[in-house]
């Protein structure tokens, strides 16, 4: 059975962008690379077309990777909810250092921490799932820290 990948409508289309982005320009854009390398001569040592070979692999690497994402995602409903869950977004205070933070709880396929999207598998996520407002967590790391939801959208 395939594994499934948890995505947003919004990251969906994103993929799907990027794909036919490297489908329709950056593959052709490649074989023209691969074309005027090749007009240099000699192909044995030519760094110019061993380059090229090098990025149309990361190319064709990247689009098979895209179609399994794209052909084994699964949306993440964006409802409103009570509790916290995938597609969740969740204010939450560090209680120890009073900070304030707002994540959206994401699959690991849109996670970006810094920009505030939380993978579903990371400790927090783990921590804070199924959980409602006002509620306080323990998160279990290496040094556990306690977290207050603050709001659920």
């Amino acid at each position: 059975m395939e594994e499934k990948f948890y995505v947003t409508e919004e990251g969906l289309n994103d993929l799907k962008e990027e794909l036919d982005t490297l489908v329709h320009v950056t593959r052709e854009e490649v074989i023209e690379e691969l074309k005027a390398a090749r007009a240099q001569g000699d192909l044995s040592e030519n760094a110019d077309y061993d380059a090229a070979r090098d990025h149309q692999a990361k190319v064709e690497s990247r689009i098979k990777e895209l179609e399994h994402l794209i052909k084994n995602a699964e949306l993440i409903s964006e409802k409103k909810s009570n509790f916290v869950r995938i597609g969740s977004t969740v204010d939450i205070q560090e209680l120890d250092t009073k900070n304030k933070i707002t994540y959206k709880i994401v699959g690991s396929v849109e996670a970006d921490p810094l920009n505030g999207f939380l993978s579903n598998v990371t400790p927090l996520a783990v921590a804070i799932m199924g959980h409602r407002v006002n509620d306080v967590v323990t998160v279990m790391v290496d040094q556990p820290y306690d977290v207050k939801i603050l709001k659920i959208s």
